[in-house]
């Protein structure tokens, strides 16, 4: 393993990409240490920190604890994150934004610039939101001292500064996308999720230490995050290989045989998508219900999304499941790949090509894809069990320990590549340098 790794600083290229995401993720890091001006952060802390495993607290975890310390990018990149589940929706309804999507490059920048947009416009809602509660907040516990000065101009100031850190942490992701290594925004919030894993597993001793954690519990806390690590890992690079053969062929002046190969699909093509769709889309209604006054309705709607209550946890794994089938039926094709087998003269052993290839991929993959959400919706929801019955009162398993795994594999996964890719150009310049040395030197003069 040392020896497969040894020369990612040896690579200029691979090396700048990773100081270059390492950069960017510490730029962020320090950014949420900057409050919002005009709130008092440790009174901010307090609240939120009470919060515990409820819907603050999940809405902290994916903001790397930029809520509780109500810093400039407390909204995190959930409006951005929105706007791309808004736009995959509009996708399959909207022919013009289908029409668009299948342009090739120039559809994918009109639809990245819209989704741009449309994170503005959410960011706005949403920090005016954040702006009312602060006062509410304020109202309610004057104790507290959480504003130093309430009013029009500290609401504007909320909402300008909180859109601001938005299209900024977005700009952050776009770049380490493009310029680093692995996907930006997944990155992003997987520092976030890292940087909250100290204090919350000091948390854990420390209630052991108390009293309030029983040794055994804390025993069968740490054995459980070890068997769901090594399950994810497991699951998430476990593949269907569909086995291929291709029809003999001319390439130049040679013939090639009949060649057997393989397309693998993964049981998870959807990766860590669901579950942070999912969780977006919880914590819309509750903020939208936050700007009305308390009734029946509200205090209901409030009591049904509160992580880890029962109708929570079904209405969550419904919609993992639901964006599980959903990203996967816009991602990949079935058609298409059966198309694309076609031309390359392909075809799966005892299925026709075409129409047949097609029906039978969409079978594969769907049953791949029944297998996947269910294991996602199942380590996603294991947390609120893990409280209830052992009463661990920090969020963090699950929902981010799936990010952190997956993201971390498809790091490494990209790293790979381009160690493998300076691998093959070392080799092809050996050996394009062996031959024409081995042409120079047998030359004469005369052949000149």
């Amino acid at each position: 393993m040392a020896n497969k790794y040894s020369g990612i600083l040896e690579m200029p290229e691979l090396r700048r990409r990773l100081f270059f995401t390492l950069a960017l993720l510490a730029i962020y890091r320090v950014g949420v240490f900057i409050p919002v001006p005009g709130v008092n952060r440790a009174a901010m802390s307090q609240i939120v920190g009470g919060a515990g495993g409820g819907l603050l607290g999940l809405v902290n975890l994916f903001t790397g604890g930029a809520l509780e310390l109500m810093s400039i990018f407390a909204l995190g990149i959930m409006p951005y994150i929105s706007a791309s589940i808004i736009f995959q929706l509009m996708t399959v309804v909207v022919p013009a934004i289908e029409r668009m999507q299948k342009e090739g490059e120039q559809g994918r920048k009109k639809i990245t610039q819209y989704t741009r947009y449309a994170t503005v416009l959410l960011s706005i809602i949403q920090g005016t939101g954040i702006s009312f509660y602060l006062e509410n907040l304020n109202d309610t516990n004057p104790e507290l001292g959480l504003l130093v000065e309430p009013g029009l101009g500290f609401k504007l100031l909320t909402v300008v500064t909180l859109v601001a850190g938005t299209m900024f942490v977005m700009w952050l992701g776009e770049q380490i996308t493009e310029r680093g290594i692995g996907n930006g925004i997944s990155l992003i919030i997987t520092a976030g999720i890292i940087a909250a894993f100290p204090a919350a597993v000091l948390q854990t001793f420390q209630m052991a230490e108390s009293g309030s954690l029983s040794t055994f519990a804390l025993v069968i806390l740490g054995v459980l995050a070890l068997a769901v690590t090594a399950f994810i890992v497991f699951i998430e690079s476990a593949q269907r290989r569909v086995p291929l053969q291709y029809a003999r062929r001319m390439v130049g002046q040679r013939i090639y045989g009949v060649q057997n190969q393989h397309l693998p699909l993964k049981v998870n093509m959807a990766g860590v998508i669901p579950p942070i769709f999912a969780s977006s889309l919880l914590i819309f209604p509750s903020t939208v219900v936050s700007y009305f006054d308390e009734n029946a309705v509200t205090l209901f709607i409030q009591a049904s999304l509160i992580p880890g209550d029962w109708r929570y946890n079904i209405i969550y794994a419904a919609l993992v499941i639901f964006f599980c089938f959903f990203y996967t039926a816009v991602q990949v094709n079935p058609v298409d790949m059966a198309d694309n087998l076609k031309k390359q003269d392909a075809f799966i052993p005892g299925i026709r090509p075409g129409r047949k290839t097609a029906e039978y991929l969409d079978e594969v993959m769907s049953r791949l894809t029944f297998a996947g959400s269910i294991y996602i919706a199942a380590v996603c929801v294991l947390p609120f069990f893990l409280q209830d019955n052992l009463g661990v009162s920090f969020y963090f398993g699950g929902t981010s320990l799936l990010i952190v795994v997956s993201v971390g594999l498809d790091t490494v996964n990209q790293i790979e590549n381009h160690l493998i890719t300076r691998q093959y150009d070392e080799f092809s310049a050996k050996a394009g340098g062996a031959l024409t040395g081995s042409r120079i030197k047998g030359r004469d003069e005369d052949d000149m």
